[in-house]
């Protein structure tokens, strides 16, 4: 159930040009200061997690580890995709809320 309003809203995200996805899009992002919350797949490669935790704490960033990387990809309609970035402020809020027990609004 939860999985699901998080998909819909990664996908939602997405179609309004909300996310970024791919770990060298996402790193650049970060560095630029748009993202606000990242998602990072449970099954993404060690390295790959060590790296956006490192990364994200330094540029003060939520990061949530969620989903399957198949899960992930599908959300946003890409295929193997295990980052994705949320840059607007709004989503973001919303999914943390959803991850931590909490509603959305609508």
């Amino acid at each position: 159930m939860i999985n699901n309003r998080v998909c819909g809203l990664l996908g939602l995200a997405t179609r309004a040009g909300k996310t970024v996805f791919g770990t060298e899009a996402c790193m650049q992002a970060i560095e630029k200061k748009k993202i606000k919350l990242l998602i990072i797949a449970t099954d993404a490669a060690e390295r790959t997690k060590m790296n956006f935790k490192n990364i994200c704490s330094k540029s003060n960033v939520p990061i949530i580890e969620y989903l399957s990387s198949d899960e992930l990809s599908k959300s946003i309609g890409q295929n193997n995709k295990a980052v994705v970035g949320i840059k607007d402020t709004n989503f973001s809020n919303e999914i943390i809320k959803i991850i931590n027990g909490g509603e959305a609004i609508g």
